[in-house]
């Protein structure tokens, strides 16, 4: 279909296809820096929270080094079956890992299986994150006009800020509402990654109904020396490294603010009170 001649209900319904899975993936993404603070105990052996917690974060950070073998993974998904279905595979391994942390037993049922089953379910989440963050900018600018491409992928960072808010915001209910901090240690941790699998479903759902893009349905008229690769991508190592330096500082900012300060007030400030007589 000639992009052109999408009307304006397939075009919204395009945004929030494309834009839904973006957020519950990054709602998964984020749901495991939020809900830290209490499942980091159940998969590591007893000692202080420090070192459970830096535990927990390590396999946090390993999840990066899975997002740029996503984005190349998925992308070439995306060239050869279609931009729809690569990014109902992520949405899908988003789901799986999500389902894997929420159903893994603890370190005291079944051992060092407990941790390297986070960490399975890290790398799953981190590839199909990566994967996606690509993935869906992509449709997204490619189902738009060529005025509204700007306007169109917007849509990808407004459901990146979107996960996350909705992360805190069930972690405020929960907390707030509903579950008492002793119930939250012991197993409702486990119903915000519940909540993102199902959402998953979802996400599926109106992935499953989305139009491709002409961009992909032309792709014949590509030649193969034109498309991407890891090769070509080297070949311009000044290009690369000034988009790696313009979003470094920001990157490095967003996750000190919103991932670790978590952990350092209540390391610095809230258990050293609890600890008092």
């Amino acid at each position: 279909m000639n992009t052109s001649q999408i009307t304006t209900s397939q075009r919204i319904k395009a945004i929030v296809g494309g834009s839904i899975g973006n957020l519950v993936e990054w709602y998964d993404w984020y749901a495991y820096a939020a809900f830290a603070i209490y499942f980091s105990h159940s998969f590591f052996p007893d000692s202080d929270l420090n070192a459970q917690l830096m535990n927990t974060a390590g396999i946090f950070a390993v999840g990066f080094l899975m997002r740029p073998i996503g984005g190349w993974l998925f992308g070439s998904i995306a060239d050869k079956i279609g931009r729809k279905k690569a990014m109902t595979l992520s949405v899908l391994l988003m789901s799986f890992g999500s389902l894997l942390i929420a159903l893994t037993p603890t370190y005291k049922s079944i051992g060092i299986l407990a941790p390297l089953l986070l960490l399975l379910a890290r790398l799953l989440q981190g590839l199909s994150v990566g994967g996606e963050y690509g993935v869906s900018a992509t449709y997204l600018s490619e189902m738009a006009t060529q005025d509204r491409r700007g306007f169109y992928s917007s849509f990808q960072y407004v459901t990146l800020i979107g996960g996350q808010l909705i992360a805190l915001g069930i972690q405020l209910i929960l907390q707030k509402l509903l579950l008492t901090e002793a119930q939250l240690e012991d197993w409702g941790w486990r119903i915000p990654f519940v909540i993102g699998a199902l959402l998953s479903v979802i996400a599926l759902y109106l992935r499953a109904n989305l139009h491709e893009t002409e961009a992909f349905e032309n792709k014949k008229e590509v030649s193969e020396k034109k498309k991407g690769t890891v090769s070509e991508l080297l070949k311009h190592p000044q290009a690369l490294l000034t988009v790696v330096g313009l979003t470094l500082g920001g990157t490095l900012a967003f996750y000190t603010y919103t991932t670790y300060m978590q952990k350092f007030l209540l390391i610095r400030f809230i258990l050293p009170k609890k600890s008092l007589p």
